[in-house]
């Protein structure tokens, strides 16, 4: 079952009308205008809806959470959720006491602040999901919509907003940014210099989907080595960034344990790199990182919407061998990313590593290109177009 939201159907619906069927307390979580709101409101239509990103609200909420809660004895949606924390314990109580499925939905913008709070206070209460910007799957969906190539949807970004009008990158990003910094942010850490914040926000954007060199961004930034930490876990807080990790095992050689830095939207990636079109995006420098980030993102996407967690890494060691992502099952399957839109036989001259590191078959390793279709050569071989038949060959996707 799916939701038409903004004519968009939105593949997490049936993972959130099922947790509203088994627990008291549905949370969601993602980036701000990823669609949360939208979307809850909707499915979720008989529902009071409270907004704390009210200040009357919020204050009210904040000062005196018992009679807050009181004034809403119904079911009820309570939006921007991180803005009154103080608020779980009396929610605790009342599930408790009631014992009513469904009876909150929490959204929330932030990631690990709020997910650790709830899952610390409303501990089997209640179950995390994560809503990320729209996926190519759910864009495919949309009546009228066939981008030519793919750096027309790369480059616009996936936000909601970006499909439901005449908005463009131009006009949206510099919006969201701004709000990001100075609602958001500010919220988690009192950053003085914001002009500086934005300046190292460009400099990540620069070092999309390589390994995260936090002495080398402290250095160009003009702050500390733990300045940048901060404003990195600032960043993924509120899913701008992730950070990818390595995956666990060795294979029996030196790997890389340092992860890679990687944007939870493309499109914001080329606004903060000056890219003003997709012609400019195909001959860009970074245009492989940003293609790959685009896969990246398709591939979470799915698992998050099936209420999955993510199961993505990298794998690299000291020789410089490299896959760029990995994934974790039985047996582990590897995607090789190429952005280019001619199928070269250089795609796939890793298969025979990969099959004398690990032991595995060819059919464990996959490659997705800029290219228009899909085949077998050797492997099997998915264009940027048909990413759910890709998925539907990995084992720990189906």
């Amino acid at each position: 079952m799916y939701y038409l939201c903004f004519m968009i159907e939105r593949q997490i619906t049936d993972k959130l009308l099922e947790i509203a069927e088994k627990y008291p307390v549905l949370a969601i979580t993602g980036p701000r205008q990823s669609g949360k709101t939208t979307l809850v409101k909707a499915l979720f239509h008989d529902y009071d809806y409270i907004s704390l990103g009210n200040p009357d609200t919020r204050w009210q909420a904040e000062e005196d959470p018992n009679g807050f809660l009181k004034s809403h004895p119904e079911k009820c949606i309570i939006d921007e959720f991180q803005y009154a924390p103080g608020l779980l314990p009396i929610i605790r109580e009342t599930v408790d006491k009631e014992k009513t499925k469904g009876r909150f939905v929490l959204i929330g913008a932030q990631n690990h602040l709020l997910l650790e709070k709830i899952s610390r206070i409303l501990a089997e209460r209640t179950e995390v999901v994560n809503l990320l910007p729209l996926s190519q799957t759910e864009l495919i969906g949309l009546k009228g919509f066939s981008p030519e190539n793919y750096e027309e949807i790369v480059f616009k970004g996936f936000y909601p907003a970006m499909y439901e009008g005449t908005i463009t990158p131009a006009d949206f990003y510099p919006a969201y940014i701004e709000t990001l910094i100075n609602r958001d942010v500010r919220q988690i850490q009192n950053i003085r210099h914001l002009n500086i914040f934005t300046h190292f926000l460009k400099l990540c954007a620069g070092r999309a989907g390589q390994i995260l060199d936090y002495s080398s961004l402290a250095r160009d930034t003009g702050v500390s080595v733990n300045t940048a930490k901060q404003w990195i876990a600032v960043l993924e807080a509120n899913y701008v960034v992730f950070r990818l990790q390595p995956y666990h095992q060795s294979f029996g050689k030196r790997a890389v344990k340092s992860p890679k830095l990687y944007f939870y939207d493309t499109g914001m990636v080329s606004y903060l790199l000056g890219i003003n079109n997709e012609a400019q995006l195909s001959t860009h420098y970074l245009k492989g990182n940003i293609f790959e980030n685009f896969i990246f993102l398709e591939l979470l996407k799915y698992r998050l919407n099936k209420g999955l967690s993510s199961n993505i890494y990298f794998w690299r060691d000291n020789s410089k061998n490299e896959f760029v992502c990995l994934i974790d099952g039985t047996p582990p399957q590897v995607v090789e990313i190429k952005a280019g839109k001619t199928f070269t036989k250089d795609s796939i001259k890793k298969v025979e590593f990969w099959r004398r590191l690990t032991g595995n078959d060819s059919n464990t390793f996959h490659v997705v290109y800029g290219g228009d279709n899909s085949f077998r050569f050797l492997i099997n071989v998915y264009s940027w177009r048909n990413l759910p038949q890709l998925f539907s060959n990995l084992p720990s996707f189906v």
